[in-house]
């Protein structure tokens, strides 16, 4: 794949045969499109194969995110510039073609954050752009840290979609009902305990990180707009910086229970 202007989708799976489907669909018409399995048990696989993805597998072990497969995925890629889609999302038209538009002039950037619309309680939100995502980027010199909730180092410059390109965006299927949200919330803070392992948060922390988390979803981010499942959705997000902490600090005591034992 020697031409410069050439796009690999890569998509990291485990057990994902709900909507692959469909985000392949989305992704049909760009150079290559990369799997990278983590040991689905599901017709994950077989999907994939349908649609003659390259496909690389990743060991499961004990993870509980997709970050520590990443970078693995992005260096069996072969196009020079990589777009990162996750298996409950969908590339619209408008953004494959702005992506492709952006790659062909001369002062296209390195890096790109992209807008994604998300669902809360199965109801697409309002706001577009509350939730940009940095998918898109040159391969070369760029790395991707192996924690939940991390975002890719890139070499050089990075930009946001101009949020006046209409319809450019990530459209994410994930419903985020209450239960799936909740169960999420408990995966992705043990994730996130070892990427904060310094951290020394004490009840200062509890009481404020999961008020300003909710503040920034619920008035900055808008949140407002999207009625009952915007103020649960906010609760929510408040509620994970709670849990996180609450986890962090349950860490440090049980350090000390052992030290002491």
């Amino acid at each position: 794949m020697e031409n410069s202007q050439t796009i690999s989708v890569v998509i990291n799976t485990y057990n994902a045969e709900r909507f692959l489907r469909r985000v392949l669909e989305s992704v049909k018409n760009f150079d290559e499109i990369v799997v990278c399995d983590m040991e689905s048990t599901d017709r994950t696989l077989d999907i994939a194969r349908q649609y003659g993805c390259r496909i690389t597998t990743f060991p499961k072990a004990n993870y509980h995110c997709a970050e520590p497969a990443r970078q693995h995925a992005l260096d069996f890629a072969r196009g020079p510039w990589l777009l990162v889609v996750d298996a409950d999302e969908l590339v619209t038209p408008q953004l494959r073609d702005y992506l492709y538009r952006r790659i062909s002039s001369p002062d296209c950037p390195q890096g790109m954050w992209i807008p994604r619309r998300d669902r809360v309680l199965n109801q697409l939100r309002r706001v577009r752009g509350r939730d940009y995502q940095l998918r898109f980027f040159i391969k070369q010199g760029t790395t991707w840290p192996p924690y939940v909730h991390t975002m890719p180092h890139v070499q050089g410059r990075v930009e946001r979609v101009d949020p006046r390109e209409r319809d450019v965006e990530f459209i994410h299927l994930a419903e985020n009902y209450v239960g799936e949200t909740v169960e999420k919330l408990n995966r992705y803070t043990e994730g996130e305990l070892e990427k904060k392992s310094d951290k020394q948060w004490g009840l200062g922390a509890l009481l404020w990180r999961p008020w300003w988390r909710f503040f920034k979803s619920y008035v900055l981010a808008r949140g407002f707009l999207d009625g009952m499942p915007g103020f649960i959705s906010s609760v929510l997000d408040g509620f994970y910086q709670f849990v996180l902490v609450a986890k962090i600090i349950e860490r440090r005591i049980k350090v000390r229970q052992q030290k002491s034992e």
